[in-house]
């Protein structure tokens, strides 16, 4: 039987996907996220999400200066998760992509006169600050949540290791070997560092988790029951 782990955990439905598949699997929690206060700088133009905790911290404090709905400013965001979230939340979106150099392009070519608030981690990576500033854009960071990794060792080897996130990655093989296992990865920013430590790499064709899930199974030649 095919043996997988799951480096977060996996929702009911998600779990029952896998197990139609005829797939074993375990799951942990390999990063922990804290949501930091900040101060809200209003004087931008326009928002900047490239994950979906980012706008889980800023929904938090947004009542604290948001009172008035006509000061809410239009984003810019990765993924689809992350602009259902933003748009649930009556924010517009005006532009989503698949990972943050496309999004980093797209601004630099269409608004480079507008000014732009980045929320982001601790653990964010370069490439859409490093375009900005190429670019020549106005724009400032807002660390607005903590990753921590939370790395645990494991005895027994995988067929395949689900990763959600670059730092999903980092935490798993601080403690461990990918060895023969294929690292499925959410993205190709997740990608990129699980290619540090393995050449078995399969990428979903959606950053979705759902879309993870169906890449394993397709990887593995395996029909879904119902």
């Amino acid at each position: 039987m095919i043996n997988l782990l799951s480096t977060r955990l996996l929702s009911t439905d998600q779990k029952k996907f896998l197990t139609n598949a005829g797939l074993h699997f375990q799951e942990y929690e390999a990063i922990r996220v804290h949501f930091k206060e900040f101060q809200l700088d209003d004087n931008f133009d326009h928002y900047i999400f490239t994950s979906q905790n980012a706008v889980k911290s800023f929904l938090k404090r947004e009542s604290l200066y948001l009172k008035n709905k006509e000061l809410t400013k239009s984003c810019f965001c990765v993924g689809e998760k992350t602009k259902l979230l933003l748009e649930e939340n009556d924010h517009k979106v005006i532009k989503m992509t698949k990972n943050a150099s496309e999004l980093g392009y797209f601004i630099s070519k269409n608004y480079k006169n507008d000014s732009f608030l980045f929320f982001c981690g601790n653990r964010r990576l370069n490439d859409l600050p490093e375009i900005l500033i190429k670019n020549k854009l106005h724009f400032k960071e807002l660390e607005v949540y903590q990753t921590i990794l939370i790395p645990q060792q494991f005895s027994e080897s995988f067929d395949g290791i689900l990763f959600f996130s670059p730092s999903g990655v980092q935490s798993f093989t601080s403690a461990n070997e990918l060895g023969k296992s294929t690292a499925f990865c959410i993205g190709d920013t997740t990608a990129r560092e699980a290619a540090l430590h393995t050449d078995s790499i399969v990428v979903a064709d959606n950053p979705t988790i759902e879309s993870l899930l169906k890449r394993v199974t397709f990887h593995y030649n395996l029909s879904i029951e119902k």
